[in-house]
């Protein structure tokens, strides 16, 4: 039977309060968690955003943008560490963490990178690397075997005052990539020279920025960010896996 307009319309207001109920059930915890962890924690750094988790009771707290904690419904208890799904075997506070930390691809500064593209260079990489990073060494070595990529690399001389010199003399080389590469894979220094270096500054800004906070840090074609050296596999793993999104 057909349901009268009175009655589709009292269905339709009693749905609509429980919404504005439930909506604001939300607010008043998220309200209360504010609350409770500011008067409690003063120095805690200011909460940019609570929301639910998939476990019943948690919540999770955003802080300095893509920092993560949980807590309870009252503000009582404070959590750092990761969240797994058991069932899924997913990291879920891993996934957040790096879909928070993600970069428009399309927005990198390249003008203060130099690139070098091998084969077809399809699949785009942009590295964040300090020529005296030993790590930043083992994985230019590993990828060099990588082919069919556009490599932007930026240079974050955050290691030292020789980080500088060296950033500086291969930034102004006639040839960026051969200086970079006959130091990380040759060990081969770059001859000293001398240019405009106000791309080394706007690195190192634009890092600390993003919280890019040592090297390597990659970015890949979807945004995605790895922390770290990662192996041979790897790279053409993430490559493929950007690349398809």
């Amino acid at each position: 039977m057909k349901p009268s307009p009175l009655t589709a319309g009292l269905r339709a207001l009693g749905l609509a309060g429980l919404l504005a109920c439930s909506l604001g059930s939300a607010l008043a915890q998220e309200d209360i968690i504010r609350k409770n962890l500011a008067e409690r924690l003063p120095a805690l750094a200011k909460i940019d955003e609570v929301s639910k988790t998939p476990m019943n009771g948690l919540y999770e707290l955003r802080v300095n943008e893509s920092d993560i904690f949980y807590t309870d419904a009252e503000g009582n208890f404070l959590i750092q560490g990761n969240l797994i799904d058991t069932r899924a075997k997913r990291n879920l506070t891993e996934e957040r963490a790096a879909k928070l930390s993600a970069i428009d691809f399309a927005a990198l500064p390249l003008k203060d990178a130099f690139t070098q593209v091998r084969g077809t260079g399809k699949r785009q990489l942009a590295v964040f690397e300090d020529p005296n990073c030993g790590y930043c060494k083992r994985f230019e070595r590993d990828l060099q075997k990588v082919n069919d990529v556009t490599i932007h690399t930026f240079l974050v001389p955050i290691l030292g005052p020789d980080s500088v010199e060296k950033s500086k003399n291969i930034w102004c080389a006639k040839d960026k990539n051969k200086a970079w590469l006959d130091w990380m894979v040759r060990d081969q220094p770059a001859a000293k020279a001398s240019c405009d270096t106000a791309a080394l500054e706007r690195n190192l800004a634009f890092s600390r920025k993003y919280k890019i906070t040592g090297t390597p840090t990659l970015f890949f074609a979807d945004g995605s960010r790895v922390p770290g050296a990662i192996g041979l596999d790897q790279i053409e793993k993430t490559l493929a896996s950007a690349k398809g999104k």
